[in-house]
């Protein structure tokens, strides 16, 4: 690359698919790539996802799905966001900010008022820093075996919408969680 010119800013862009392997690209093949083994929990697949590459190389990843979710007595949906990664050589440069964005840049068109996603507590200042608000109620989802569970991880939310408020009331998923 000439002297002059600088390398070109990273940019999060919509994946046609999201496997395995790219999931193994970005984190490695450890067991528990994200931290939530511990949970115990069965999680959902997402069905949109966005990523960042460098290299040409998958260095980050965010995935979205549409789920259905009770909040007090009123029954919506909500956009799950999950399988946030940045490759660990990556962090720090403001790719998981880049990615998130554009997943909820896509998030706004998908009709829900909101987004919700799960967060081990030590990323919760991250999610803040890009504008999610930690819920206190306790969040139940389903798993398998017909059974309902209270999530252990951190249940954040974002408004998709300006004029989006989020109800006040327990909240409850009406499937696994993404």
């Amino acid at each position: 690359m000439p002297e002059n010119q600088s390398p070109a800013a990273p940019t999060a862009v919509r994946l046609p698919q999201y496997t395995k392997a790219d999931q193994e690209e970005i984190l490695g093949t450890g067991n528990d790539p994200f931290g939530v083994a511990s949970a115990g929990l069965t999680w959902l697949p997402k069905e949109e996802h966005f990523g960042i590459r460098h290299d040409d190389r998958l260095v980050a990843h965010t995935g979205l799905l549409r789920l259905p979710v009770a909040i007090g007595d009123a029954e919506t949906e909500v956009v799950g966001v999950g399988g946030v990664a940045v490759a660990p050589r990556m962090q720090g440069q403001g790719l998981a900010r880049l990615v998130v964005t554009a997943a909820l840049e896509h998030a706004r068109t998908m009709g829900p008022q909101h987004a919700l996603l799960f967060c081990r507590p030590p990323l919760v200042p991250l999610y803040q820093r890009l504008g999610w608000h930690p819920l206190v109620e306790d969040v139940l989802v389903e798993q398998p075996g017909d059974r309902l569970v209270t999530m252990p991880l951190r249940t954040m939310t974002t408004p998709l919408h300006d004029d989006a408020r989020w109800p006040s009331g327990t909240v409850r998923l009406f499937s696994l969680p993404m």
